[in-house]
């Protein structure tokens, strides 16, 4: 059975939505939720999810919203925080493995963190029992995938594309799929531009999907009352689910 890892943005349209979208999530189906910590600058992001970001810091988000959202969804499904490293670096790792560990929260997704510079927090993570999760992108050299996923752990975040998540770009990825099985069993799951019509596509040679942007979509249509996006929503994340798995 592949993994489908669904990404949302914490604390819009508001941080009892981010609970029930999550739970719900979960009873569709989703075996990972990434719970995004809005920044002002998510250069990894497509428009879709910097315009979520953007929203929920309006609507006045702080960390304390992440952590108070984190404790009553985590019991409930495998919990990351997706987040960039300013707010790691301000307010230090070990409060963010601290809160973590609290919140029930497995491990964090920080894709702005190059490899060489994670390599100082991975003893920190392993002690705490938690997971930094390892980036591939199709431009990386065979050494250098030998290297990244020699000690990756839960599983390896293959980029689709050189570029932001929700561009829809393609990229025949089975090469670097094989180069990275040749020196792990850690699971690869491939993330940007996966949606309900690329999903199955995207899917092959691989453990599972990472979908953001298809989610957050709905997640902005005013047109929607939240009851009725949080029903789309997990619908979208049911067929998901389905189509990489047929």
């Amino acid at each position: 059975m592949k993994n489908l890892v669904a990404y949302i943005t914490t604390g819009y349209p508001s941080l009892a939505f981010t609970v029930d979208m999550a739970l719900a999530l979960a009873d569709a189906g989703v075996d990972t939720l990434e719970l995004g910590m809005p920044f002002s600058d998510p250069v990894a992001d497509g428009p879709v999810i910097e315009k979520a970001n953007l929203k929920a810091l309006e609507n006045g988000f702080k960390l304390d919203h992440l952590f108070e959202a984190s404790k009553q969804i985590a019991p409930h499904i495998d919990t990351l925080w997706m987040g960039y490293f300013n707010p790691f670096y301000h307010r230090g790792m070990d409060f963010f493995i601290d809160k973590a560990k609290q919140s029930g929260v497995n491990g964090f997704i920080i894709p702005d963190l190059p490899f060489e510079e994670a390599l100082p927090y991975k003893p920190m993570m392993k002690e705490a029992n938690l997971s930094l999760i390892d980036f591939i992108a199709p431009t990386d050299s065979k050494a250098r995938i030998e290297q990244i996923v020699r000690d990756a752990e839960k599983f390896i975040y293959l980029v689709a594309y050189a570029g932001i998540t929700g561009a829809g770009q393609s990229e025949d990825l089975q090469p670097i799929i094989t180069d990275i099985k040749e020196f792990t069993k850690t699971p690869v799951y491939v993330g940007f531009g996966v949606d309900q019509n690329t999903a199955k596509e995207k899917a092959k040679g691989v453990d599972g999907v990472i979908v953001g942007s298809a989610f957050v979509k709905v997640l902005l249509d005013d047109s929607l009352t939240d009851t009725q996006k949080i029903q789309k929503v997990a619908t979208l994340a049911k067929e998901i689910k389905e189509k990489i798995n047929e």
